[in-house]
């Protein structure tokens, strides 16, 4: 089944200049594999359609079940640089809960709100 990264996982974020700092945190260990393999540093990238201009990097966190991305070039040049109020550190956490994670059903009692696509 499909759902949304909202189900699996929260987020917590920061910026500094022109770079964001995402970190993605698995509800369940069980979740947390799955998005290691779901959830790479290309295809966080993709999810933002062109608004992370530099590259990202993804850390593993694997006793937090936790993953942390950098993303060069995110913020439009950064706060002061900016006439851009939505893509701050924030609004990028907020934005990757709409992520796609694929979940096998026998997984399905351990979601969080358990709304499907």
């Amino acid at each position: 089944m499909h759902v949304l990264l909202q189900h699996v996982a929260h987020t917590r974020s920061g910026d500094k200049g022109n770079t964001s700092n995402i970190s993605v945190f698995a509800y369940e260990p069980e979740f947390y594999e799955l998005l290691k393999q779901q959830l790479t540093a290309e295809r966080f990238k993709e999810h933002y359609r062109g608004a992370i201009k530099g590259t990202v990097t993804r850390y593993e966190v694997d006793g937090l079940h936790a993953m942390n991305f950098v993303a060069q070039g995110a913020l439009g040049g950064g706060v002061s640089r900016s006439l851009c109020l939505d893509n701050y550190g924030k609004a990028l956490s907020a934005a990757i809960l709409g992520f796609e994670v694929e979940v096998p059903d026998a997984l399905h009692s351990k979601l969080r709100g358990q709304h499907l696509l």
